[in-house]
């Protein structure tokens, strides 16, 4: 009997330590890892105001609430006329301008050439008869024949053939050589900005039809035909089909396991059956619910990262707040 009394401390002893050694095993053996990350969000889709890039007064609107439209889909039309005559009025000065420069490009005509010749010619010939007239005058002058205003007259006469000469020279030498090449340079700057006018008023006339910039639903009719409108007037309201995200967020032991792109798979509470194509498009850089300081392990655990997951919705099921769960497949990456 002593002898089995001394036993068992030591048996005790063992099956202490043996379970120590069994749960430090069990502690550091590796564990098989999870193969999917979920997470749990709502379906947020966007939405865009419409509105023309222009003012004046609305004259038709070819879209109801619930409508769906397509990218360029023409939706509303406003009056037209005021900014139709600003075009034409732009094409005509574009017009006028492009004429002139043109003219200048052209040069001198032949005739125009031709006809300043002539005119040099015949003022040739008049100096020829004032400078004969002046001969005389200045003989009959020397003998005494001839008054001195009549001597003068002539000298005048001369002289003023002379100039006109030289006038119609000058004129006949800038003929032949045409317009100055800064005044073709200046007409071509005026032509370039009568085709920004002209540009600039087929941009406006093009902006009083209002057409969709994606594909959408219809959320809102706000104004109706008649009613004055501007830039800061929405026309519609138009939640956007492409693209559709989930919100949802990740704590921070899991922000390592993921990255933006991964594939993902998401489920509604509709139809848990139908599962829906998506990745992850966005992940937050900062945390969000973060408390004040971070000081333990437990209270980084309380850490959560925002992430935008995009989704294909082909069936056109997916609704704006609808609560969705989100499957992260974690294998070979």
């Amino acid at each position: 009997m002593p002898q089995s009394r001394r036993r068992w401390p030591i048996l005790i002893a063992l099956l202490v330590v043996a379970l120590a050694a069994g749960g430090g095993a069990y502690r550091y053996w590796p564990r098989p890892q999870p193969t999917f990350l979920t997470l749990y969000g709502n379906v947020d889709v966007r939405q865009v105001d419409l509105a023309f890039n222009a003012s004046g007064r609305l004259q038709e609107l070819r879209k109801e609430e619930g409508d769906a439209v397509k990218t360029g889909e023409t939706v509303a039309i406003m009056e037209s006329d005021t900014y139709r005559d600003a075009v034409a009025l732009a094409r005509a000065r574009l017009a006028a301008q492009r004429a002139v420069v043109d003219r200048l490009e052209t040069g001198s005509r032949p005739e125009e050439i031709a006809r300043d010749r002539a005119q040099v010619e015949a003022n040739k010939a008049a100096v020829v008869d004032a400078e004969l007239l002046l001969k005389r005058r200045t003989e009959l002058l020397a003998g005494g024949n001839v008054s001195r205003q009549l001597y003068d007259e002539a000298k005048n006469g001369y002289d003023s053939a002379r100039a006109r000469l030289d006038i119609s020279q000058q004129v006949s030498r800038l003929t032949e050589i045409g317009p100055r090449r800064e005044d073709i340079e200046q007409a071509k700057a005026l032509l370039r900005s009568e085709e920004s006018v002209v540009s600039l008023a087929e941009r406006r006339l093009a902006d009083t039809v209002l057409k969709a910039p994606a594909d959408g639903i219809v959320l809102s009719r706000i104004v109706e035909p008649g009613a004055m409108v501007s830039p800061a007037n929405p026309i519609f309201t138009v939640s956007l089909t492409d693209k559709i995200w989930v919100r949802t967020y990740v704590s921070e032991p899991d922000l390592g396991r993921i990255r933006p792109g991964m594939a993902v798979t998401v489920f509604t509470d509709t139809d848990p059956t139908h599962p829906y194509e998506g990745w992850i498009g966005f992940i937050s850089p900062t945390a969000e619910f973060t408390p004040k300081t971070v000081e333990t392990t437990e209270l980084r655990t309380q850490l959560v990262y925002r992430l935008r997951v995009f989704i294909k919705n082909p069936d056109d099921r997916l609704r704006q707040g609808m609560p969705v769960t989100v499957r992260v497949p974690l294998g070979a990456g």
